[in-house]
């Protein structure tokens, strides 16, 4: 039976197999010593000359060449951990070539590889132990997002890819050409969302590919990527959807805390608030000027985000009340100025997480907002049965997961916190 590294210190004196790979190899003459790697971390494997078959096999060994050992575990304080398994056997199950297109191990003082060649080999990049930790980041965030989700009622559904109309608007949108009529790859999951609501599920969760046709030259853009989505039925407005996006991040946030004892803040409640005409008089002040009064440059976010962590000591703030020009048709607008959509963007450290409202759905006031945007009515009309036959007002909001792991570990891109990243010139692996 294996046993895994990480149990390796219960096993003193007993005899026990592992499996995995050879991460570094030390040829001392007698004793060669190898480094091997499994999921759950690294075992220092101890092979005497005396075990000559043995021997002679581990000083042909290529490094992240797979292995299976059987062996004793005995005590040693110069090993990591303080112990060591001393070979009796070993097996290749898997050799490598020689000679690696990309290191696994960077030699102290030593650079890392052009990020453009590690994802040309991401399996092997993603061998190394801190690529692992970024996808056991993920698994916790989502646990805890999931834990709300079963404590709260929420019914989880599986939205398509493909659609007959653009979800937000006739840009940035990949087109499908197969069917009989023009379809495209989801911009977002937001029509089967408000489906579901007028379909009486009242809070639905979903997770799914989300595609964008835009250049993703930037740090935080991907023209493919993962988003949670969530929305939830019976509001008084967009501060409900906001109280309810408030416990999501707090879950996933404690569970990584929890699981993977990282060094985070888990964000107090309630999140600071500030509305997009405020944030512009505080960029102001910090003679940041404006290109739009109804959308925030990266710029912008960063420094609003350092300007509420100053001020409020909160790595988070709700940016609200967005203008109808920033906002899609779909967005509910203030009675008394309908110019102001009931709208958010949540900012975590300064970048974008998520985006949401308060929907429309009243139908004849919905028509003519999407006719003030030039939508498409014809296209639309699908869209525009599901609130004929009763709806009952509802919100949420779409998250990019991606961009939480990038800020919370900080790393240098959102490709660097995704599993096979997606851009303009990358398809494979």
């Amino acid at each position: 039976m294996r046993t895994y590294i990480k149990d390796i210190n219960n096993k003193i004196d007993e005899k026990i197999t592992v499996n995995g790979f050879v991460h570094a190899v030390r040829d001392q003459g007698g004793i060669i010593f190898l480094i091997i790697r499994d999921v759950t971390g690294l075992c220092q494997v101890v092979i005497h000359k005396k075990n000559k078959k043995v021997f002679e096999l581990a000083s042909e060994l290529s490094l992240e060449s797979v292995l299976e050992i059987e062996g004793k575990v005995k005590s040693e304080k110069q090993a990591p951990n303080g112990v060591e398994l001393a070979a009796d056997e070993i097996k290749i199950l898997s050799a490598a070539e020689p000679g690696l297109p990309i290191p696994v191990v960077v030699e102290k003082g030593g650079e890392e590889t052009d990020v453009t060649k590690r994802f040309d080999w991401r399996w092997i990049d993603l061998r190394k132990q801190e690529k692992l930790q970024i996808f056991k980041v993920w698994t916790a965030l989502e646990k805890g997002f999931r834990k709300h989700v079963e404590e709260n009622d929420y019914v989880q559904t599986y939205p398509p890819a493909l659609m007959s109309t653009a979800s937000e608007s006739g840009s940035q949108v990949f087109k499908v050409d197969y069917f009989e009529k023009e379809a495209f790859l989801a911009q977002s999951p937001q029509f089967y969302k408000q489906l579901a609501m007028a379909a009486g599920f009242e809070k639905v969760f979903m997770v799914g590919p989300v595609f964008r046709a835009e250049p993703s030259f930037t740090t935080r853009h991907m023209t493919e990527f993962t988003g949670w989505d969530f929305e939830i039925s019976y509001i008084k407005d967009h501060n409900d959807v906001m109280d309810e996006l408030e416990k999501f991040i707090v879950a996933g946030f404690e569970q990584v805390k929890k699981d993977l004892s990282l060094d985070i803040e888990v964000p107090g409640t309630p999140f600071p608030k500030v509305t997009m005409e405020e944030a512009k008089k505080l960029l102001g002040k910090k003679g940041i000027e404006s290109k739009t009064d109804y959308d925030l440059s990266p710029e912008e976010e960063r420094e609003l985000g350092n300007i509420i962590k100053e001020d409020k000591g909160h790595d988070f703030v709700f940016l609200t009340d967005w203008p109808i020009e920033g906002r899609p048709f779909y967005h509910m607008r203030y009675e008394d100025n309908p110019k102001l959509t009931k709208s958010y963007d949540l900012l975590y450290k300064g970048i974008e997480l998520v985006t949401g409202s308060q929907r429309e759905h009243r139908v004849d006031v919905l028509r003519e907002q999407a006719k003030d945007m030039n939508m498409p009515l014809e296209e639309l009309e699908h869209y525009f049965n599901f609130f004929k036959y009763g709806c009952p007002p509802h919100g949420g909001g779409g998250i990019g997961p991606s961009r939480i792991v990038m800020m919370m570990l900080d790393l240098p891109s959102v490709k660097e916190a995704t599993f096979l990243p997606r851009d303009v010139k990358r398809l494979t692996p």
